[in-house]
């Protein structure tokens, strides 16, 4: 069955870019693209009936997808207005599609789609890829051929995930991979005898970390032997190193291992500190 890209739309000036981008990674693919708008009747809206407001926003919906398919002409369209909670629905359509594609407005608090909890639950709760997209985001990145930043962390399989979008993405954009390996200096007492022994073979903390970086590359280079991979491994925390490279990038990739706590669903702290600061789309893509 072949998936579509999705991207859910609002009206936001976030969410249009998030369909423009949704739109150009559709074509690149080969992909048909949905178009998702989650909707509920307001009651607080007395002079508006429900088939009123329906109507505003099926119009709204269908101008948006109107552009799109000026620009794309080729590319199939597919639009679904759907009744319901937001984050239900678009949980839902992440899990029939490649991958799924909202709005972010970052520095602070998230908009539209990504409405307090709503955001944190969609990215946390689907095992599909998400893309987050800034209301500037221009196609000017892609055409100048700016990295596919990509975070890498633990053993080969740990980061195996977002390694796979990012040279897949990449490899379809004639696009480089850099790959960012971040460390920090732990307790003595967090290594095992094993882990030292292998420290010390490496000759110390950087050249271990620059090797666990290369074998975990290692797979990927060989699939992929037309992508051009630069490795970027620092000390630092992981957010801060990669937002440090951001400048560069068309496009951040990280990881993620969704945790629950009693204020709910958790994205983990250097996605969470990522989509807040980077100015260009970063896609969050969960571990498998």
């Amino acid at each position: 069955m072949t998936r579509p890209i999705t991207a859910g739309v609002d009206g936001t000036q976030e969410s249009l870019a998030a369909l423009d981008w949704a739109a150009r990674e559709a074509v690149r693919r080969e992909l048909p693209l949905r178009v998702v708008h989650a909707w509920h009747y307001a009651e607080a809206l007395a002079t508006a009936d429900r088939d009123t407001q329906h109507g505003w926003v099926s119009e709204g919906l269908r101008e948006s997808v109107r552009a799109v398919s000026g620009r794309h002409p080729e590319l199939q369209v597919d639009v679904d207005l759907l009744e319901g909670g937001v984050a239900e629905a678009l949980t839902d359509a992440a899990a029939k599609s490649e991958l799924l594609v909202l709005g972010s407005r970052g520095h602070g608090a998230v908009m539209g789609f990504l409405l307090g909890s709503v955001g944190r639950q969609v990215i946390a709760e689907t095992a599909r890829p998400v893309v987050l997209v800034r209301a500037g985001d221009q196609p000017a990145a892609e055409a100048a051929g700016r990295d596919v930043v990509v975070g890498q962390h633990g053993g080969p399989e740990d980061s195996a995930a977002a390694l796979r979008f990012a040279f897949e993405t990449a490899a379809l954009r004639g696009a480089t991979v850099r790959a960012v390996r971040a460390w920090t200096l732990p307790p003595v007492f967090a290594y095992s005898p094993g882990s030292l022994k292998l420290l010390d073979e490496a000759g110390g903390l950087e050249p271990y970390e620059k090797q666990a970086l290369a074998d975990a590359l290692r797979p990927w280079r060989e699939r992929f032997p037309q992508v051009p991979v630069a490795e970027h491994v620092e000390m630092g925390s992981a957010g801060q190193v990669l937002l440090s490279v951001a400048g560069r990038a068309q496009l951040m990739v990280v990881g993620r291992r969704a945790r629950r706590s009693a204020v709910g669903a958790r994205i983990g702290s250097v996605a969470h500190g990522v989509l807040h600061h980077a100015e260009c789309p970063v896609a969050v893509v969960p571990h498998e």
